[in-house]
């Protein structure tokens, strides 16, 4: 049963929904995607967002650009944490997107990370995840350690070849 449920409005999101669903792969968690588009297809939607809790999800990263109203639908309908991705877009920079998910009314929360931080979503979402699952917090630990090791890697390295080399 998947714990996490990934949606998109346009599989124009893909590359930055993948980065999400690459953190939760690598950490073991459950997911699965979909492309619904919620002014497009609002019947598909509001069955989506209604099933999305007796479906085993505990958890919703939603992808949106432009009017993004995909996020803020979801948590409007799900009972659990949804977590929204804005997505660049070419005419505002993605500002459009972050702005209609960041600034939803009161009542109605979205976690929302930065302009195209589908990676960031993933952790989240691990994050969330792991406050009641101990395994997860480890696998949540290893993985900040591993970004550390990669950092000091990066350093010896510059140290060894010199900035012009590096």
């Amino acid at each position: 049963m998947p714990q996490v449920g990934i949606v998109m409005g346009s599989d124009s999101d893909m590359p930055i929904m993948k980065k999400a669903a690459d953190v939760l792969k690598e950490l073991g968690i459950s997911f699965d995607m979909h492309i619904i588009s919620a002014h497009r297809e609002p019947d598909e939607f509001f069955a989506f967002a209604r099933g999305a809790e007796e479906k085993g999800y505990k958890v919703i990263i939603a992808g949106a650009g432009m009017a993004a109203h995909l996020p803020g639908m979801c948590a409007a309908i799900f009972p659990l944490p949804v977590i929204g991705i804005p997505m660049h877009t070419t005419s505002l920079g993605g500002r459009d997107s972050l702005y209609s998910i960041v600034q939803m009314p009161s009542g109605i929360p979205v976690a929302t990370v930065a302009i195209n931080g589908g990676q960031n979503a993933g952790l989240l979402a691990a994050k969330i995840l792991a406050t009641s699952d101990a395994e997860l917090l480890q696998k949540l630990k290893d993985y900040s350690a591993s970004m550390k090791d990669a950092v000091v890697a990066k350093d010896a390295r510059l140290k060894e070849v010199g900035y012009e080399a590096y």
